[in-house]
């Protein structure tokens, strides 16, 4: 290890929960100006080990070395007198305040008399911005700025604190592709500038955009730390996950996809607030739709009227044939329809209760024994379901929020499989998780189609949109404007060109 650059080491790490060994002897380091990349599954220790520099989690073994001297970093408050800096996957902003107040929260500019000095808040954060090179209004109140306006104010908020190491965990999770590539043109000009970036991602080709080295991790261990250019995206994967995976994102022909038919589904001319406009298509068994879209082209917006959650202005949905008037996400529940939703943990999951509780909440009704749950039955159902989408758990009993990404994400799919619905709808199913994880959900999506359920999988990715749809509808501005099958599609450009209308 070359020392004499890094801004940041840290030695032999090891750190365990209730007797669980999660991080056992890690090393990782940090030069100045580069781009290191952590990777890893689910579970392998990358969220712990950055929470550790980020003064979260005290280690139980080893040492921090910041700018050559040893470092305790037992807060966040440590962390950031250290220069540490940390941007948020799930954003950490208020949503009511400015820009400029939320990027000095809790360490507001003072005027005379000891008031907060708001001009002073707004003239600190243009000269930020300036410097970030990126326009962004600070007056503007964040609730009224699109996503990738947060991310940048997370950056700023980092850099006010002069931040010299940023941690950046899944920071392209929330963003459209355009705005991704802002996000690499900026993170390349903080790298001219001396910052250090550790960067976070399941997508190989933003890592290989960005990344100067990688560290991955598997089972709590460092697996390996190279440059990027000794190393193919095949043996990150393979490193990874402990074995090869081949053909993880290719389209498969199903015999059995039921191109004839009474449809299961049938959508006609539905309106649903702003953002769903005159939808019209249909769906048979054993089918896979993709829906495909920019961001606010109203492909959530469609799955939440499908699910009984925004109210239907006009037109119908039947089920079987049979109109159904759904108006409540248990309706829709009942009548064999689940959605799978794209924020696991604010909408998918109750993160203060254990992994059994959120598994059984919509099978509460399998469990009742009279007036009572039967305990025992829900024990037994809820264990099937862990073994059966092999969420990695210590224990039913823990707080979900203890869990990995991809096995939160596990839950959420478990629970609602659980209800056994004819329609499936899943939004943005593989986001934030591992390559791993990735190539489950896939297989499971194309194993449920070929069980004869009808599923709408929403996403961003394309390539693994085309990995499992035999259509894809393309929405815009909340209509749609092109129904393609899988066949017409030649490769993701073609798709990426539908998207954008031409």
């Amino acid at each position: 290890m070359n020392t004499a650059d890094n801004v940041v080491e840290m030695r032999s790490i090891s750190k365990g929960f209730n007797g669980v060994s999660v991080l056992k002897d890690v090393s990782f380091d940090v030069r100045k100006g580069e781009v290191h990349a952590l990777a890893g599954g689910n579970g392998a220790g990358k969220s712990t080990l950055m929470k550790i520099l980020q003064g979260v989690y005290q280690a139980d073994a080893g040492e921090i070395i910041i700018g050559g001297k040893p470092a305790t970093i037992n807060s966040i408050q440590d962390a950031k007198a250290a220069g540490i800096g940390m941007v948020f996957q799930e954003f950490s902003l208020v949503p009511s305040l400015t820009v400029a107040q939320n990027i000095f929260l809790a360490a507001e500019p003072l005027g005379a008399g000891g008031l907060i000095d708001d001009r002073a808040s707004v003239r600190r954060a243009k000269e930020i911005f300036a410097e970030m090179e990126v326009d962004v209004d600070p007056r503007a109140e964040v609730s009224r700025l699109g996503t990738a306006y947060w991310q940048l104010t997370e950056i700023a908020k980092a850099l006010s604190q002069n931040a010299q190491v940023l941690i950046m965990d899944e920071p392209t999770a929330s963003l459209a592709r355009h705005e991704s590539e802002a996000l690499f043109e900026l993170i390349d000009r903080l790298k001219q500038r001396g910052i250090s970036i550790i960067y976070i991602s399941h997508r190989m080709d933003e890592v290989y955009r960005l990344a100067d080295r990688i560290t991955i991790l598997r089972d709590g261990r460092r697996l390996l730390t190279e440059p990027l250019s000794a190393v193919t995206p095949e043996q990150i994967v393979e490193g990874i996950v402990g074995k090869k995976i081949e053909g993880q994102l290719a389209y498969r022909e199903r015999d059995h996809v039921a191109h004839e038919g009474a449809p299961l589904l049938e959508v006609r001319g539905l309106n649903a607030g702003r953002r769903v406009r005159d939808v019209s298509f249909s769906l048979r068994p054993g089918e896979i739709l993709g829906l495909a879209g920019l961001m606010g082209s109203g492909r959530t917006e469609l799955a939440r009227a499908l699910f009984g959650i925004d109210r239907r202005d006009s037109g119908d949905i039947l089920i079987r044939g049979e109109k159904i008037n759904l108006t409540s996400p248990q309706q829709a529940i009942d009548a064999g329809v689940a959605l799978i939703p794209e924020d696991r943990r604010a909408q998918g999951l109750v993160l203060d209760h254990s992994v059994r509780d959120n598994l059984l909440l919509p099978l509460l009704g399998q469990i009742k024994r009279g007036p009572l749950l039967d305990s025992m039955k829900g024990k037994d159902l809820s264990s099937s379901l862990i073994k059966k989408f092999a969420v990695k758990v210590a224990h039913p009993n823990r707080p979900v929020r203890l869990l990995s990404g991809g096995n939160q994400q596990k839950v959420v799919i478990a629970k609602w499989l659980g209800t056994d619905p004819d329609i499936l709808i899943l939004d943005e199913p593989t986001a934030g998780v591992d390559i791993g994880t990735k190539s489950e959900i896939l297989d499971m999506i194309r194993e449920l189609a070929s069980a004869g359920k009808a599923v709408i999988v929403i996403s961003s990715e394309y390539p693994e949109l085309l990995a499992v749809s035999d259509r894809v509808l393309v929405l815009k501005d909340g209509s749609v404007i092109r129904d393609i099958p899988r066949s017409d599609i030649a490769d993701e450009e073609y798709l990426q060109l539908a998207v954008q209308g031409v």
